[in-house]
C-alpha cells in the first residue's frame, strides 16, 4: 500500500509541473499578443523598451525600388528621407514616356514609430520601416504578403565614394573621342550621394533625374528631365542621354570612369574634372 500512495504522490506532483509550465507558456503568449516587439530579423513594430523604427534605427536616406504595377511594366520609386522628416520621390511608370512624377515634403510617423506616411489623396503611401528597407503597405495600412511580397520593398542605396560627389566629364561616347561644340559647352555627370540623383550637361541642354547603386558595380539610372535647348550637335547630345539610359554597371580606374552595358565595351568614358 505505501508503494502505491509513493507513486501516487509522485503523479501528482508530475502532473502539477505540467499543469504549471503550460500555464506560464498560455501566459507570456498573452503577455507577447499585448507588447509587440520588434523581430530582430527586419527591425519592425515596437520593442518593449520603448525603442522604435523611428528612433532605433538609421533610416535617413535613399531607398529604390520596381513596384508592380496593374498597367504598365512597373513603377519605378526613388525616395529619400531626411532626419527633419523631409522626403524627396521620383516616381516612373515603365513603358510609359513622359510618366516621371516627383514631388517633396513632410512625412509622418504613426504612433508606434514603425510606420511612415508620405504625400496627400492620391499620392498618399505609407510604408513599414525596417534595417535598410522600406516595406510598401496596401491601401489598409497592412504589409503584402504572398508570393509579390518581395516585389513590394524599396532598399536603401548603396554609396561609392570612388563615384560619387565628383564631376566626370565625358571623352569618349560610342568609342568615338568627343568634341565640344563652339556654340556648346563641356558634357559632363555628376552623382550626388545625399539625394541619390544625377545631374549635368549634355553638351547642350542641363539633365537631372535619380540613380541607384547596387553591389558588383551596377546602376540603375532613372528616367532624365532635361531642358530643351536647340544646339549644333543634337545627335551627340542625343545620344549621350540615350547612353545615360542603357548603362547598366560602371568601373572607377584612379581618374577614369566608365558607364558600360553587361561586359560590353564601355558606352562611355568620362575624366575626373580638375579642380578649379
Amino acid at each position: 500500500m505505501k508503494k502505491v500512495m509513493y507513486l501516487n504522490f509522485w503523479t501528482v506532483v508530475f502532473a502539477l509541473v505540467i499543469f504549471s509550465c503550460n500555464s506560464t507558456k498560455v501566459n507570456t503568449d498573452d503577455a507577447n499578443a499585448n507588447n509587440p516587439q520588434i523581430d530582430s530579423s527586419n527591425g519592425l513594430g515596437q520593442e518593449a523598451d520603448g525603442h522604435t523604427s523611428e528612433n532605433a534605427l538609421d533610416w535617413e536616406g535613399v531607398y529604390n525600388g520596381t513596384i508592380p504595377c496593374a498597367d504598365c511594366e512597373g513603377i519605378k520609386t526613388s525616395i529619400t528621407l531626411n532626419k527633419e522628416n523631409k522626403y524627396d520621390r521620383t516616381i516612373s511608370y515603365i513603358g510609359k514616356p513622359d510618366s516621371m512624377l516627383r514631388d517633396t515634403g513632410s512625412f509622418t510617423w504613426d504612433d508606434s514609430g514603425s510606420i511612415i506616411t508620405i504625400g496627400d489623396g492620391e499620392t498618399s503611401q505609407s510604408y513599414k520601416v525596417g534595417e535598410n528597407i522600406l516595406f510598401h503597405l496596401d491601401k489598409t495600412g497592412n504589409q503584402i504578403k504572398g508570393d509579390l511580397a518581395s516585389k513590394y520593398r524599396l532598399m536603401k542605396n548603396y554609396s561609392d565614394s570612388n563615384l560619387e560627389n565628383k564631376k566626370w566629364v565625358l571623352t569618349e561616347l560610342m568609342g568615338k573621342p568627343i568634341q565640344t561644340p563652339k556654340d556648346g559647352k563641356p558634357a559632363f555627370v555628376t552623382f550626388s550621394s545625399k539625394e541619390a540623383r544625377m545631374s549635368g550637361n549634355n553638351s547642350c541642354n542641363l539633365f537631372s533625374g535619380s540613380y541607384s547603386i547596387k553591389s558588383g558595380n551596377r546602376i540603375e539610372i532613372g528616367q532624365m528631365m532635361n531642358t530643351m535647348m536647340a544646339c549644333e550637335n543634337m545627335d551627340q547630345a542625343s545620344q549621350f542621354m540615350q547612353v545615360l539610359q542603357k548603362a547598366d554597371n560602371y568601373t572607377v580606374v584612379e581618374e577614369t570612369m566608365n558607364l558600360n552595358k553587361a561586359r560590353m565595351a564601355p558606352l562611355a568614358k568620362f575624366s575626373l574634372a580638375k579642380a578649379d
